[in-house]
């Protein structure tokens, strides 16, 4: 079973069908245990939190309730799941491992840099419907500075990539609900010099140098300075690496609905195997799930159709093949001396009726 409290408080059984958790007072236990997740709660103080500090008569018995009727929706969705609200020492403890919880997958992915996949998680504020409840404040508070932080490590990625253009239009929108962040700031005055908008760059700057001033009394801290400098010397270090590789993906026509899980899992995948391969019946949309992932592939993805290559005899499928994937990245001459000092991502189309050795030789 899983929780989530990145967003509505929510929970779902392993094969991702929604819990009900019935009950307000029910809903605030589960929401007080996932605050402290991983450490016990006395009973004194969840009576506290979920009356807020007017309790009713025979508290004990009344909490005692609503965490029976917590197990029961719990065990319900999910024979065994009643076991997951521990009875401790004086209170009670929500029994979850971390990867079961999204806010502790949160804080895992932050860690590791990996942002894109990090707010991928979110579906709207920390605890939303708790998140001026006393128990919940700081939490959701915590967790929304997290996120924040992880939108300017994904920004600074994402001018990496050479995504400036983009960004200088799409940072104004966040900057608009932090308008003193400092980190957002050096990476918007950045993607503006990047794009060729230098006098734009400066006036940036110059706003958030006055308005730092006036509302706080301070000058902009050491990175926007550095930044701010390196703009007005047209420093070579702020240039970007090339725009990302060009790609023959086909734009899609609409959103992939309902195969997030599918898509994320592909993705690790792919971080760790040179070569992934998507199995089924004809039809269920493996095209479209490779597609999905490619789009997103931080070292440029290339689509190569493979359904009119005749399967007849392994050689000769090992050089079409060459010739297919040499054709959509428009290489000229031995395909694997040219791609020796390239790093991409081939999507192999209608695969499955070519030889295994073709495909091998091809790799």
């Amino acid at each position: 079973m899983r929780f989530g409290v990145l967003g509505p408080l929510a929970v779902w059984t392993d094969t991702g069908k929604d819990v009900a958790v019935p009950g307000a007072k029910v809903r605030a236990l589960l929401a007080d245990l996932l605050v402290h997740h991983g450490h016990a709660v006395s009973a004194e103080t969840l009576i506290e939190d979920l009356w807020e500090g007017v309790p009713p008569a025979h508290a004990a018995g009344a909490l005692q309730s609503k965490v029976a009727q917590l197990r029961r929706a719990l065990e319900l969705a999910e024979p065994g799941a009643r076991a997951l609200v521990e009875t401790a020492p004086h209170g009670y403890r929500l029994r979850a491992e971390p990867s079961r919880v999204d806010a502790a997958n949160f804080g895992e992915l932050v860690a590791g840099a990996r942002y894109e996949e990090a707010l991928a998680l979110w579906r709207g504020p920390a605890f939303a419907e708790y998140a001026e409840a006393p128990f919940a404040r700081a939490a959701a508070q915590r967790l929304e500075e997290q996120r924040v932080t992880a939108f300017e490590g994904l920004a600074e990625q994402r001018v990496e990539r050479g995504e400036h253009r983009a960004l200088a239009d799409e940072l104004p929108a966040m900057l608009a609900a932090h308008p003193l962040r400092e980190r957002l700031h050096a990476v918007r005055i950045r993607a503006l010099y990047l794009d060729g908008r230098q006098a734009e760059a400066l006036e940036a700057y110059r706003q958030i140098r006055n308005r730092l001033a006036e509302e706080l009394g301070v000058d902009p801290g050491p990175e926007l300075t550095a930044v701010h400098q390196a703009v007005l010397r047209q420093d070579p270090a702020l240039a970007g690496p090339p725009e990302r590789l060009a790609s023959n993906l086909p734009v899609p026509l609409t959103a992939l609905v309902g195969r997030d899980e599918a898509v994320a899992e592909v993705r690790a995948l792919l971080r760790e195997h040179r070569l992934v391969t998507l199995t089924g019946p004809a039809g269920v949309g493996k095209t479209r799930l490779a597609l999905e992932v490619a789009a997103t592939a931080e070292e440029g993805a290339w689509l190569v159709e493979l359904g009119g290559v005749d399967a007849a005899g392994a050689l000769e499928d090992a050089a079409v093949l060459a010739e297919r994937i040499a054709a959509a990245l428009g290489v000229r001459g031995e395909l694997a001396q040219a791609l020796r000092t390239r790093r991409l991502l081939l999507v192999l189309d209608t695969v499955e009726h070519l030889a295994v050795p073709a495909c091998a030789c091809a790799g």
